[in-house]
């Protein structure tokens, strides 16, 4: 009789661990980088501090990017598995290219990677998310 109330104790208290579980998985929150973002920007080209603003829907990225050197510009990208990647067209000095960014997501409000000029030049990008 003891071992059966043990063996239901033990088994309730299983259950109660693997009902847990899941909840528990689902506490942490998807990382999100919706919001303005404050970039450094380091190139063969030059250097800045463009602002970008994210939207986010999913995997996919839209926004703009905002600098002194290349006006106002909308992206697209993606974002899935930590790793940001946005791209748009662009013109300095008569000369079109396409910029495009591929990077990771070094904390929820930090990102960092590398940049190319449609192999013109390259360059690298540190993000600082600008809280609200």
């Amino acid at each position: 009789m003891r071992f059966a109330r043990d063996l239901r104790h033990a088994l309730v208290a299983f259950a109660v661990v693997l009902a847990a579980a899941p909840l528990h998985a689902q506490d942490k929150k998807a990382p999100d980088l919706t919001g303005r973002w404050q970039f450094t920007v380091q190139s063969e080209v030059g250097t800045g501090t463009p602002m970008v603003t994210f939207r986010q829907k999913g995997d996919t990225l839209t926004g703009r990017y905002s600098s002194q050197a290349l006006g106002e510009r909308d992206f697209t990208g993606t974002f899935k598995d930590g790793k940001v990647a946005f791209s748009f067209d662009a013109e300095s000095g008569g000369q079109a290219f396409t910029m495009s960014f591929s990077g990771k997501l070094d904390s929820d409000d930090a990102m960092s990677g590398s940049i190319d000029f449609s192999g013109f030049a390259t360059g690298t990008f540190t993000g600082k998310r600008i809280k609200p």
